[in-house]
């Protein structure tokens, strides 16, 4: 339906995949390989998810077989409680978790105010409705809505903890709730140039591991290495990094475990900042393609080498 409505004829293929928060990347890695393979010259990754419609509290009925081993049972924890874990379990503090949403929001701030945000956003034309009159009137969105430049930490400090009484996962430092879309165009080089295209890119590679799934976050620390690998480099060859912020605790704990400079590391912001529309977080740094496109855009400004992955729940986990 989405293909039919974007204006796409009943001629080209299409098909759903499901890896969660990796989804949006790995549909970027499906299209790739597909085309590697020769199965077709040209693709589109795409992923959107819209929260606020399809809202956590959803009927669902899970095998009872489940209870029976600890390891399938883990993965239905609350993503809260994972985050939880990887803080108490890894060492991560309130402060560290709290100065990284600072820096997030300021980075995403600066890279809004400069248009570093402009050509990859579409303006969405839509309505509001006002809580107190009801009336509708249109509006046009063209920049994420859930940047907050005064994010500070005395602010911060005085949230309390969102899903354990003495935890340190709080609202104000894990993504956020939000509605996105995004798309990666992909094609053989020889054509991209027959039709006069700018490269931005290459996909150079794609790996995909598995973590115990109640500590999920941390599957960057292992995804990272292998692509990275995969693609004959180090990590010193990397320029920039785009690790998914679903929650400070991981995101934290991911860089530090791999060494990595900070001034390397979402460099225009992330999750929590921009949003974590989970099928759509690649693209739109809170999208499987959100994160490939900003690196897109800055990897076109320059050469450089780029890796962008994603932490979805259960225990699988992608980098490219």
């Amino acid at each position: 339906m989405a293909a039919f409505y974007a204006g796409f004829p009943e001629t080209v293929p299409i098909r759903t995949i499901n890896r969660q928060c990796s989804s949006g990347l790995q549909a970027v890695a499906d299209v790739a390989a597909s085309i590697k393979a020769g199965f077709y010259n040209i693709g589109i990754g795409a992923g959107l998810e819209s929260m606020t419609v399809d809202q956590i509290g959803g009927v669902r009925q899970v095998n009872p077989r489940v209870e029976s081993c600890a390891e399938a049972r883990d993965c239905l924890l609350p993503m809260g409680i994972t985050s939880e874990n990887v803080a108490e379990h890894y060492g991560v503090t309130r402060q560290e978790q709290d100065q990284a949403a600072v820096v997030s929001h300021k980075r995403a701030a600066a890279a809004t105010a400069s248009g570093k945000f402009k050509d990859e956003i579409i303006p969405v034309i839509t309505k509001i409705v006002d809580p107190k009159t009801g009336e509708e009137k249109p509006v046009t969105i063209f920049v994420d809505d859930g940047i907050r430049p005064n994010t500070n930490m005395t602010d911060l400090a005085k949230l309390k903890p969102a899903f354990k009484k003495d935890g340190t996962t709080t609202a104000g430092n894990s993504s956020q709730v939000s509605d996105g879309a995004g798309a990666v165009l992909l094609m053989k080089r020889s054509l991209a140039m027959q039709k006069g295209l700018p490269i931005l890119g290459v996909f150079r590679s794609f790996c995909a591991v598995g973590v115990g799934p109640a500590v999920n976050g941390i599957g960057p620390v292992f995804a990272i290495p292998a692509a990275v690998k995969s693609a004959g480099l180090e990590l010193d060859d990397i320029d920039l990094f785009e690790i998914n912020e679903a929650f400070a605790s991981q995101f934290v704990y991911c860089c530090k475990k791999l060494e990595l400079d900070p001034e390397k590391v979402n460099v225009n912001g992330g999750a929590m900042a921009l949003g974590h529309p989970l099928g759509a977080t690649g693209s739109y740094n809170c999208l499987s393609y959100r994160k490939l496109t900003t690196c897109l855009k800055i990897t076109y400004r320059r050469t450089t080498f780029v890796v962008s992955s994603k932490t979805p729940p259960t225990f699988m986990h992608v980098a490219c």
